[in-house]
């Protein structure tokens, strides 16, 4: 008789660690890194909206550790937006924020102009952060235009894999 309380306890004991667990992985944001597939669907998109308005984009896609999983350049695309798409890619998935919101603080001034001291914050509109299923599972980068422009076009890549 004595063994029941016992067992009782130790079984509740397991019970509320194995639901611990379960609750914080569920906080996690991170979901498995975006797939090969994936990445080109969201590539497709973001350089259907440059082809659309006459522009010319490099579009980079990273895994949540900033990685480059896939990366197209329309040609004519000034090979410097090559670097700068892949910056925004990594920019936004290491800081888990649309590179846009580095701009819009540096633009403050003040104490925003800190930003240009975090190492890999890219502080021009285009990086936007991947969330499917409500994880994050990577980034897209895209460069060749104006920021505002860089920036249509990301979201429209992004919104694609939602």
């Amino acid at each position: 008789m004595a063994l029941q309380p016992v067992l009782t306890s130790l079984f509740a004991g397991m019970f509320a660690r194995c639901a611990f667990i379960a609750l914080a992985q569920m906080l996690n944001p991170y979901g498995l890194a975006i797939a090969l597939e994936t990445a080109k669907k969201a590539a497709a998109p973001a350089l259907a909206e440059a082809r659309k308005n006459n522009w010319t984009m490099a579009v980079a896609i990273v895994d949540t550790a900033g990685h480059l999983v896939y990366f197209e350049k329309m040609d004519a695309t000034q090979t410097g937006s090559v670097a700068v798409a892949i910056d925004k890619a990594r920019s936004a998935a290491l800081f888990k924020r649309p590179t846009k919101a580095f701009q819009d603080t540096l633009a403050a001034g003040g104490e925003g102009l800190r930003v240009l001291r975090l190492e890999g914050a890219v502080p021009v509109e285009g990086g936007i952060p991947l969330v499917m299923e409500g994880q994050f599972v990577g980034a897209i980068g895209v460069s060749g235009g104006t920021s505002q422009q860089d920036g249509q076009c990301a979201k429209a890549g992004a919104d694609a894999v939602k």
